[in-house]
C-alpha cells in the first residue's frame, strides 16, 4: 500500500517530525499520542497530541531563551513522559538531541562522561531527582573542563509554550545523535537528520502497513534505536498512539508485555530475539488463560540473531492466546541507517531455509534438505525496501559477491545518517564505501555484518568483526552459543 493509502484521509507534510506533530494537533488534537504504563499494566499517565505540543512549546522555549539552538544537549531521563517532551522539545528548538540513560548508582558513569565529552554537549536536560544526584559528578569529570547547563524539564512550567518561536527544520538539520552500544570500542555518534528520520519512518510505515488503526506499544530504552525510532517516533509520524513501559519491568515480569498486548488491544509490537525466548521461558502455562493476542498483528523481531526454534516455540506456546505465526516479522537494521533495512511481507510466515552448514561456515551457500545432517536453518530478514540499495560486497577485495556466497552488507538509502560524529576517520571507511569494479561513485554505508541474497532474501549470518576464523573455517558466535545451550538445558541465556 502506498503512503496516501495509509494515511488518508490525512495528508501529513512529510518534511520533518515537529512537522507531523503539529500536523496532528491541528487535526487530531484530543486523540491519544503516548500512554505510559508506569507499574507495567496501568496507563496512570496518558497524553493527548495537544498535552505533548504544549509540553514540547514549553521546553522548547526555554532552550531556546538560554541560547541552545544549533548545540548539543544531552537527554538523561528515566522511563517516562519526561523524555518524550523533551526530546520533541529539542527538535522544536532545533538542538542537537543526544540520548542516554540516566546514571545508576556510577554503573555507566563513565560512560555518560564519554558521551559528553565526544559530544561536545553543552547542556544536559534530566529530572530534579536525576540532576541533585547526579550534576556534581559528571561535571567534576569532564575531560575538557567544562560544566554542563544542567535543566530539569520538570520544574518547567507548560505556560511557557505561550512564549515558543517556532523553529523550521531543513531536512539536513541534525535531528539527534544516536550512540552506538559501543561493544567493540568507544561509543561512537551517529549523526541523523531530520530527512533521515522521515526517510526511514516513510519505509517503516509501507513495509508494517501502518494505516490509521494502528496501536503500538513498546519496552525498549528510547536511548537506543529500536526504541526511539520503532517504539515512539514511527507512532508519531503516522499520529497513532503508542504505549510505553519500563524495559526492567518487562525484564522482571515478562507477562507484563503481553498482558497489556491483550488489554490495550496493541497492533504492532516486539523486540529482539531474547525477549521471545524470555516469554516463552517465563511464563507460567496457568496464566495464558488471561492473554489475547488476536489482535497482534505484526511483531517484529530484530536487533540480534533471530532464531527459528525461538519463533516455533513462540508461537507454539502462545497459539492459544490468539497469536497466529504470520503475525511475526524478522528485519534487520542498524542505528547507522536511522533504523529499517529490509523487512518482511505482512501477513507471510517468515522465510526460514536450510542451508548446508559446513559450507556456510566456508563462505558458500548450498541449499540443504531440511532432514540431512549437514543442514542448518536459517531465518531470512526480509527484503530490500523502496528507495534503496542493499547489496553483499567481499570486504577484502570490494567487489560484488555471486549471489552464492557471503560477504559484507553495504546499504545506499537516504535513511544511512551523515556519519559519526567528530569522527572523520571512521566515517570515511564505514559511510563511503566504493565498490572497487565499478565507476559508480555511489557511496554504501559498510554495515560490518555478514550476510547474502537467496531468492531476493537477505539472510544475516554475522558480525565481521566477530567472526571466529579456525583452520579457513568461519565460526559465528552465535552458532557456538546454540550448539553449547542444545548441549546442556542449563546452559542458556539467563
Amino acid at each position: 500500500m502506498s503512503l496516501e493509502q495509509l494515511f488518508a484521509p490525512f495528508d501529513p507534510p512529510f518534511t520533518s517530525l515537529p512537522c507531523h506533530l503539529r500536523y496532528w494537533v491541528e487535526h487530531t488534537p484530543d486523540e491519544l499520542a503516548c500512554a505510559f504504563l508506569t507499574d507495567g499494566e496501568n496507563d496512570d499517565i496518558r497524553m493527548t497530541f495537544e498535552d505533548l505540543d504544549r509540553r514540547a512549546s514549553a521546553i522548547a522555549a526555554t532552550l531556546q531563551q538560554r541560547g541552545l539552538t544549533g548545540k548539543q544537549a544531552m537527554l538523561l531521563f528515566p522511563p517516562g513522559p519526561e523524555f518524550v517532551e523533551s526530546f520533541f522539545g529539542c527538535m522544536y528548538a532545533g538542538v542537537v538531541a543526544v540520548p542516554a540513560y540516566p546514571p545508576r548508582r556510577n554503573r555507566n558513569k563513565l560512560r555518560i562522561e564519554s558521551i559528553a565529552d565526544d559530544s561536545q554537549s553543552v547542556a544536559a536536560l534530566t529530572v530534579s531527582s536525576i540532576l541533585d544526584r547526579s550534576r556534581d559528578s559528571i561535571d567534576a569529570a569532564a575531560e575538557n573542563g567544562d560544566k554542563l547547563e544542567w535543566i530539569a524539564t520538570d520544574t518547567i512550567d507548560s505556560a511557557a509554550a505561550s512564549e515558543y518561536a517556532q523553529h523550521t527544520n531543513d531536512p539536513n538539520d541534525i535531528a539527534f545523535l544516536q550512540y552506538t552500544s559501543g561493544s567493540t570500542g568507544s561509543p561512537k555518534g551517529v549523526v541523523l537528520s531530520h530527512g533521515n528520520i522521515i526517510d526511514n519512518c516513510k519505509k517503516i510505515t509501507c513495509s508494517f502497513e501502518t494505516g490509521r488503526d494502528v496501536t503500538g506499544l513498546s519496552w525498549l530504552p528510547t536511548y537506543h534505536d529500536m526504541g526511539l525510532v520503532g517504539g515512539l517516533l514511527n507512532p508519531m509520524f503516522i499520529g497513532r498512539p503508542t504505549y510505553l513501559m519500563s524495559p526492567m519491568l518487562f525484564l522482571q515480569k515478562p507477562i507484563r508485555w503481553l498482558k497489556a498486548i491483550s488489554r490495550y488491544k496493541v497492533t504492532i509490537s516486539g523486540g529482539p530475539n531474547f525477549a521471545y525466548d524470555l516469554c516463552t521461558k517465563k511464563i507460567d502455562e496457568k496464566d495464558l488463560d488471561e492473554i489475547d493476542l488476536s489482535t497482534w498483528g505484526l511483531a517484529f523481531n530484530g536487533a540480534e540473531p533471530v532464531r527459528r526454534r525461538t519463533l516455533e516455540k513462540f508461537a507454539e506456546k502462545f497459539a492459544q492466546c490468539g497469536f497466529r505465526p504470520e503475525a511475526f516479522y524478522p528485519c534487520y537494521g542498524m542505528a547507522e541507517t536511522t533504523l529499517i533495512v529490509t523487512g518482511g511481507v505482512r501477513a507471510e510466515k517468515p522465510v526460514v531455509r536450510c542451508f548446508d552448514g559446513s559450507a556456510l561456515d566456508e563462505g558458500k551457500v548450498i541449499a540443504a534438505a531440511p532432514d540431512g545432517d549437514r543442514g542448518r536453518f536459517v531465518v531470512g530478514s526480509g527484503q530490500i525496501l523502496p528507495n534503496e540499495d542493499v547489496l553483499v560486497v567481499d570486504p577484502d577485495t570490494l567487489t560484488k559477491v555471486p549471489h552464492d556466497r557471503v560477504g559484507e552488507i553495504w546499504i545506499s538509502s537516504a535513511s544511512v545518517g551523515q556519519g559519526y560524529w567528530n569522527k572523520p576517520d571512521v566515517t570515511a571507511e564505514t559511510f563511503h564505501g566504493k565498490l572497487a569494479d565499478s565507476d559508480d561513485q555511489t557511496s554504501y554505508l559498510r554495515s560490518g555484518d555478514l550476510g547474502f541474497f537467496h531468492r531476493g532474501e537477505l539472510f544475516v549470518t554475522g558480525r565481521l568483526k566477530d567472526l571466529i576464523i579456525v583452520r579457513g573455517v568461519n565460526r559465528y558466535p552465535q552458532d557456538i552459543e546454540m550448539t553449547v545451550e542444545r548441549a546442556d538445558r542449563r546452559l542458556r541465556n539467563g
